[in-house]
């Protein structure tokens, strides 16, 4: 049995991107690997999920220009 891994972050959190976010197909209007947000853009936790094949958290973040990005937690950390 897998070990459950809860979220870190909860819902209107303000999070900042630790890393540069890409684009992996999830906006097919922008380019492959287009910049969505850069590292430490703070956006806002809108919703909280999980990844079903690794049982693993995953954040929908909402930044500043209104793009809604999913993101694992290695990719955010609580904005100070």
């Amino acid at each position: 049995m897998m070990d459950l891994r809860l979220p870190k972050f909860d819902w209107g959190m303000r999070v900042v991107a630790v890393a540069d976010l890409l684009n992996d197909g999830s906006y097919p209007e922008r380019a492959p690997d287009a910049l969505l947000a850069g590292a430490g853009t703070i956006g806002e936790v809108v919703q909280v999920g999980r990844h079903t094949e690794t049982d693993t958290p995953v954040y929908l973040v909402e930044f500043p220009d209104g793009s809604v990005i999913g993101c694992l937690e290695e990719e955010i950390v609580r904005a100070p």
